[in-house]
């Protein structure tokens, strides 16, 4: 395990302390976390989604997020997204450098987190251009090929200034593949059911039909 990153540590209470005020937010389920080797599955609604729940996570608990590279393209932002764990994909892409460190970070003994998703559905509700949302297969490929723990993760649609967001961390769901890596079919499915169960913590269903009983 690489050292602890100091400056995330001072970057972690700077924009804490803001964001807590633009964007307050409670959590819960923080007991579902393992330590180590998470792969954190939250479904996607605002760009400000990954800043929201690492600022709500342990200090020291070590994620690294895979996040836009045009967020990148910025040489100050850029710089500072690097050294808090974050790295760069490219939406649309077979990026097999993203790939590759996403997976180091879990057998590094870090925690990763990936939006199924793949993309902002702004409207929170399942739907991306008035058809349901689906999950990449590559989360459910990261999560088999590193034996992570998969953590299905729900919150709150549309970010608006001031309103408080929900967060809630749901148990650690376990896929089910034929040998040792499954098929692309396999994968597909697995991934649907991670992005399904996140919706579900927050009682919708993929689509926007919200769940019996919720």
């Amino acid at each position: 395990m690489k050292p602890f990153n100091r400056f995330f540590v001072v970057v972690y209470y700077l924009v804490r302390f803001v964001t807590n005020i633009l964007h307050p937010a409670s959590i819960e389920g923080l007991e579902n976390l393992p330590q180590h080797g998470a792969l954190l599955c939250p479904n996607h609604s605002s760009n400000w989604d990954p800043v929201i729940l690492v600022l709500k996570l342990p200090v020291n608990y070590r994620v690294h997020i895979m996040a836009k590279e045009e967020l990148f393209q910025n040489p100050i932002l850029g710089w500072i997204l690097r050294k808090v764990g974050a790295f760069p994909v490219s939406r649309g892409q077979n990026d097999i450098h993203t790939v590759r460190t996403a997976m180091q970070a879990i057998k590094d003994g870090d925690n990763l987190l990936i939006f199924p998703e793949g993309t902002v559905v702004r409207n929170g509700i399942g739907y991306i251009d008035g058809l349901p949302a689906h999950a990449k297969a590559g989360v459910a490929m990261i999560g088999v090929r590193t034996g992570a723990t998969l953590i299905p993760v729900f919150m709150d649609g549309e970010k608006k200034f001031f309103h408080r967001t929900r967060i809630i961390i749901g148990k650690p769901y376990e896929p089910h593949y034929t040998g040792r890596r499954g098929t692309s079919e396999e994968m597909q499915k697995i991934a649907d059911e991670i992005l399904k169960e996140a919706y579900a913590l927050g009682g919708q269903a993929v689509g926007g039909t919200p769940l019996c009983g919720k």
